[in-house]
Order: structure tokens, then sequence, then C-alpha cells
């Protein structure tokens, strides 16, 4: 069987790249023949699920074909017992999770845009939301994958079982790849039950040192929420903190918190659940918006620095812009449109240099075409180049696999 094929077009694009040739397989076999007639024809190849992390990473130096994997839409195998699935690559994460929760279950990743994100996506960007504060990134959850090669061979990394000695991290190694080192075809990632219940406190209006020092003292006090978000608000932060699980847990966290909060001098309500649907609608909403999205990193001990000399900046050019901050991880995103390209992109190379000075980074998840020329979507080249060189050229020897999306050129 081969894939369906057809001319590519502007909406098959990457960066302005359009290719000549699409290829539309409805199975791994299909999938790896279509790279495999690639590999013959020295053809340049990107693969494309949902399409909700294009702007991450910079232009393809060349696109000659892209292989969308909207076919692979399957739940492969679900062992609800063993809490692990094994799903194609194409498949939406709000299609799984609405199988997966049948079974009381899910996966433990909140990304943005459920309805096009899909698995195999999630896994070459390292998609994450603010449930990373709890369960971990992609690669704390992804136990197996099945790749496509560069020339066409299908391999496979990792297992079935949630503890696995391979002494080769296929699966961990594809996390945030972004398609340089072959097509994710499945993957197997370990599972969660659904929460019995849920609680949000909101600490509105704090500065970020205030924010800081109550997540410290949460922290000391041996709180383990599933989420923590801090969305700018004018020149503060409203802080929602979220818990998770069996009813008589959650509400004895959320009094020890709302205690931490009294003995900190602050104000803090419990939320009810119209109004913490609201709140994190807002984060939804902040992370989904605009064609401008930076994702910043930096020590969480830096949170005050990180919100004065990057966030501040960032948002000033940005027409509707907002910032969600996962203030535990030390990570989060600035989002908006620019009002103007040049302000923008002098903004993120401004908020880079902060960053960096502080042990950081910033990257450009998404920038019109102006501001990615102006301000480098990677910055710097990483300090483990030459080893991300070294893996490149064993996995894909005539970089014919989105040359040039990832950092340093590769």
């Amino acid at each position: 069987m081969t894939a369906a094929r057809r001319p590519g077009t502007g909406t098959d694009g990457v960066l302005g790249a359009v290719p000549r040739l699409v290829f539309v397989p409805a199975t791994v076999e299909e999938a790896a023949e279509a790279v495999r007639e690639c590999a013959r024809d020295k053809l340049s190849l990107a693969f494309v699920g949902g399409g909700t992390d294009l702007g991450l990473g910079s232009p393809p130096s060349r696109l000659d074909a892209v292989l969308r994997t909207e076919g692979l839409a399957r739940v492969v195998e679900h062992a609800p017992s063993d809490q692990i699935v094994s799903v194609e690559a194409g498949l939406s994460l709000s299609a799984l999770q609405r199988t997966l929760a049948g079974h009381g279950q899910r996966l433990a990743l909140d990304p943005p845009f459920p309805d096009r994100a899909t698995a195999g996506g999630i896994v070459a960007a390292n998609a994450f939301g603010p449930l990373r504060a709890r369960y971990g990134a992609v690669r704390d959850l992804i136990i197996g994958v099945s790749i496509v090669r560069a020339d066409g061979a299908v391999a496979r990394g990792g297992g079935k079982v949630v503890k696995n000695v391979a002494g080769f991290d296929l699966p961990r190694l594809m996390v945030g790849s972004l398609g340089t080192l072959g097509l994710v075809a499945t993957v197997n990632f370990r599972l969660h039950p659904l929460p019995e219940a849920r609680s949000t406190v909101l600490c509105p209006v704090l500065s970020a040192e205030a924010a800081r020092s109550l997540l410290v003292a949460a922290r000391s006090a041996q709180l383990e929420p599933a989420a923590v978000a801090a969305l700018a608000s004018g020149g503060a932060l409203d802080l929602g903190v979220r818990f998770e699980g069996f009813a008589p847990g959650v509400k004895q966290q959320g009094d020890r918190l709302l205690d931490l909060v009294v003995k900190a001098k602050l104000h803090a309500e419990r939320l009810d659940e119209a109004a913490a649907g609201a709140f994190w609608e807002r984060h939804d909403r902040v992370r989904e918006s605009g064609t401008f999205r930076a994702r910043l990193s930096a020590p969480p001990s830096a949170l005050a620095a990180v919100v004065r000399d990057a966030v501040a900046p960032l948002l000033a050019p940005l027409a509707g812009g907002g910032a969600a901050l996962y203030p535990t991880l030390g990570l989060g995103f600035v989002c908006g449109d620019p009002a103007s390209g040049p302000a923008a992109a002098a903004a993120a190379n401004a908020a880079r240099d902060a960053l960096a000075a502080l042990g950081g980074s910033l990257v450009l998840a998404a920038a019109p075409a102006g501001v990615r020329a102006a301000a480098d979507a990677w910055g710097p080249a990483p300090s483990a180049l030459a080893l991300m060189l070294s893996l490149k050229d064993r996995l894909d020897p005539e970089r014919r696999l989105a040359p040039g999306r990832f950092a340093g050129g590769l």
C-alpha cells in the first residue's frame, strides 16, 4: 500500500516554506513507505500533525515534501489495569482523553489547543501546560515509541511498562526533536486516574516577590498542587493554585494554603467551580492568543527579575498581550499580537539577554516573519551542539528531515 499524496499548497507550509508534495498515510507502513520514497529521491521532508507548534523553531532551510499524520489516529492498545496506552501519532489529545475518561483515567498533559494537538506533535514539540507542576513533562510520561527513521526503517525504543532499562533512550530522544530525527509513529504513555475532586485557590494581585515567598512556604509545608499558574495583571500577578485528588485531601491542602496566605498577610479565596473554570479558561486564552508567543525559562528563584526585566518589556509592544507563568517550574509564556514588529523583536532580544544573565533563555514559539528575522528563534547555540550534531549525523546523515528547524541550524 502507498500513502495518498497530493501537490503541496500554502496551507501545508512550515514557516513560509511550501512543499511541492504532501503524503497522507493511513497506516504506519504507508508512512514508512513514503519516507523510503523521499530517501530514494533525496527529498527533504517535514512531519505535520495538528500544526499547533509549527511556529516553534526556525524555518526549514529546504522543504520538498510534508508527511501529515492525520490518518494515523488510532488507539493501538489500552491496558487500564497497567495504566498505559499506546497510540498512533495523529490522534488528538482531546480524542485520547475522551477514550481514557471512560475508564476513569487520563494522560496528565494539558498543552494548548487540545482538539488539534496530536500525540506525535506533543512529543516532537515537548508541549506542556500547568499540570507539569505535579506530573512532569512529556519525558516523564512517555515510556515507549516507534519511529520511522530517515531511511524509512521502523525503529522501536522503550516498552509497555513504566520501568524501562533499555540502554538507548529513544523515547526521550524524540521529545522536543521537532521531527529532525525521525517521524514519531506511535507513542506509549503512562496514565493517571482522573481525580475525584479539584479545588483552586486564587491569590489575586500579588507582587512577584510575594508570589515567590508564598510558593516557597507552600513547598516547605509539603503541599503538592497539581497546577500553579501566575497570570500577569497590570504590574502584578494573579496566582492560581489547583489541588486534585481525593476530596478530603484536596480540602486539607487548600485549607493549609489559605493558612499560609493569612500568615503572610495576603488575600486569597477558594474559588467555586464556575470561578475556577473562568480562571483556567483565562489561562488558556493567554496561551492560545496572538501571533507572537515567547517561551521563557529561568530559575524559579528569579521570578521577580523575570517579571521586571523580561515579561514587562515583552508585553509593552504587544496588543492584547498576556503572560502565563509557571513559577514553581521557572517557565512561562508571553503572548499577543505585535503592534510594531521592530519593537517586538527588540523587546525579545532584550528579554533574551536579561534571561541569559539569570541563567535562563527565550525561545520564539511563534512570531511573524519580520520579528523572527530580527530576533532569532533559538538564540545562542546550545553548549551541547557538538553532541547534537553527532546524533543528527547518525540518524539523518543526509540531513533531509526538517533541515535547519532545530537550534544551531540542525
